[in-house]
């Protein structure tokens, strides 16, 4: 789900060929210190590279590893070192009105600054009822749900929605040129205990990584993520960074509803970008040149909201818990697993990595060992 992710091409492989299906486990521990110290590396401060680290890892320990340390060489050292993002960067309070904040965070690293974004929205619906943090100058924060979910840890509804910046990825449904970028938004809240409500998602069906993590493995694209021109199915992962295939809407078809995928599209695109002043893709330039992708994903918008349920009334908690406790007694269908409600299967994971380690196919522990990384593979992965 889904994150603002770069559409860049992704660097050649090291090591193994993808695809091969091998994988080692790593202790968790050891790969968020060895992550956290390679944001050190690259001039992040040490208590803000440990936030960025636990971002980033979130992916890994929850399954979402297309938004995990997948990405730390190929989108976020690059995006570090280019000066695309700022190391030291500070965000600037434009306007503060108590429970609404404007940020400009002046190309922070997003994986940071937004878990920082939500923590001030957290404080201040503490003191209002709600808190909105509006933010331009912007840069990626990975899975959305990690910055949603802090609300969630404090008793509150969390909200994260973010534009892609001025990058242009897809076209609108029976439209010919690129204008939105995947735009996740993420909805998190308390449920059961050590299993919140976490909802994180792309507008787009996936989001990039989903894809170049399929080629990347040598897998297919299911169908209905990618399309050629003529709207037929594509099912070679690769061609989309070939740019051969089109990122499809929630929904389909327009027959089917892509109309729904692409209105959460531009609505996020308006709460995230629009409102507190950052760049977008619906803009003049979208209209230019053959309509492919492109753009930059320079200065990103997003919002951040936290609600405090206790300040609207009593028994949120209560009503939340029988509410998701339904929702997983429901009967499933024959000879089909449980029923679970989104952040629920990723919190078990996270329980089960924690314990026993993060799986990483091989040529990743490649390559991230040659970025510097120390990670020990578990002994019987060797």
């Amino acid at each position: 789900m889904t994150s603002t992710l770069s559409d860049g091409a992704a660097p050649p492989n090291a090591g193994p060929a993808p695809g091969d299906g091998r994988e080692v486990t790593v202790p968790y521990e050891v790969l968020l210190d060895e992550t956290t110290t390679c944001f050190v590396r690259l001039g992040v401060p040490e208590d803000r590279a440990r936030l960025a680290a636990e971002a980033l890892c979130y992916g890994d320990l929850t399954g979402m590893d297309s938004h995990g340390v997948f990405n730390l060489s190929r989108l976020y050292r690059p995006l570090l070192e280019s000066g695309g993002a700022d190391p030291a960067a500070e965000p600037r309070v434009l306007r503060d009105l108590g429970a609404c904040v404007v940020l400009d965070h002046r190309r922070a690293l997003g994986l940071w600054a937004a878990s920082e974004a939500m923590d001030l929205a957290v404080e201040r619906a503490a003191r209002c009822g709600i808190g909105l943090v509006s933010v331009r100058g912007a840069t990626h924060f990975g899975c959305a749900g990690v910055h949603a979910r802090r609300a969630a840890d404090h008793g509150m509804v969390g909200v994260v929605a973010s534009n892609c910046g001025g990058q242009r990825i897809a076209r609108p449904p029976l439209g010919a040129a690129a204008l939105l970028g995947t735009n996740p938004l993420s909805v998190a809240a308390p449920a059961l205990e050590g299993r919140p409500f976490v909802l994180d998602m792309s507008t787009t069906v996936v989001p990039t990584g989903r894809v170049r993590t399929a080629a990347r493995d040598g897998r297919e694209a299911p169908e209905g993520w990618l399309t050629d021109d003529a709207g037929r199915p594509v099912r070679d992962a690769a061609a989309y960074d070939r740019g051969e295939a089109w990122l499809g809407w929630l929904g389909g078809t327009p027959a089917t509803g892509a109309f729904k995928g692409f209105g959460l599209g531009l609505a996020v695109e308006l709460l995230a970008a629009v409102l507190p002043g950052a760049a977008t893709g619906p803009a003049p330039a979208a209209l230019e040149g053959d309509g492919r992708p492109g753009g930059s994903d320079d200065d990103i918008g997003f919002l951040v909201l936290a609600i405090a349920p206790g300040a609207l009334r009593d028994g949120f908690e209560e009503d939340a818990r029988e509410m998701f406790g339904t929702v997983l007694d429901c009967p499933p269908l024959p000879g089909q697993g449980p029923v679970r409600y989104p952040g629920h299967p990723e919190a078990e994971r996270a329980e089960e990595r924690r314990a026993s380690g993060v799986p990483l196919s091989v040529a990743l522990h490649t390559e991230l060992t040659a970025l510097g990384l120390r990670l020990p593979i578990a002994p019987e992965n060797r």
